[in-house]
């Protein structure tokens, strides 16, 4: 039984690196492997980003700019009603739905009515759909609109 202290490197671990420019016998004399001439033969960084396409008009430049992002867009957490059948609480906010990880963080929620909800709930949310609304009010629950 051998010990860690003991172990040695395995067989082929150790390779002796690759002696460029000594002479024709060893296959990477001459121009020590970099072909003839041209950037890449220089000496110093080759500086040729992965995207450059030797002087074709790059991908980035022949797709057309399409869309546009407003600065002012209000994002929503989205949570269905079918999600909240699984919690055990009677009053649902932001901050219970981020502990029970049917959010990523307690901003702000929308509710959507996909699914079915069967037990009385107070949700109180930033933003919800008629038909969730509907869902749970039919359910004998309500929802309450939270402003920012």
């Amino acid at each position: 039984m051998t010990d860690l202290h003991t172990l040695g490197r395995p067989e082929g671990a150790n390779k002796s690196r690759k002696r460029l420019g000594r002479g024709p016998g060893s296959g990477t004399g001459k121009t020590s492997g970099k072909g003839h001439k041209g950037q890449k033969a220089r000496t110093g960084h080759h500086g040729i980003p992965a995207w450059f396409e030797g002087g074709q008009m790059p991908l980035q430049r022949r797709v057309p700019k399409r869309g546009f992002t407003n600065k002012n867009r209000v994002g929503f957490e989205i949570v269905n009603v079918g999600h909240l059948e699984k919690l055990s609480e009677s009053e649902i906010t932001p901050e219970v739905l981020a502990e029970h990880r049917l959010t990523r963080r307690s901003g702000r929620v929308k509710l959507l009515a996909d699914g079915t909800i069967t037990r009385k709930v107070t949700l109180r949310v930033h933003a919800a759909s008629a038909a969730a609304v509907a869902k749970v009010e039919a359910a004998g629950g309500s929802v309450e609109l939270l402003e920012d």
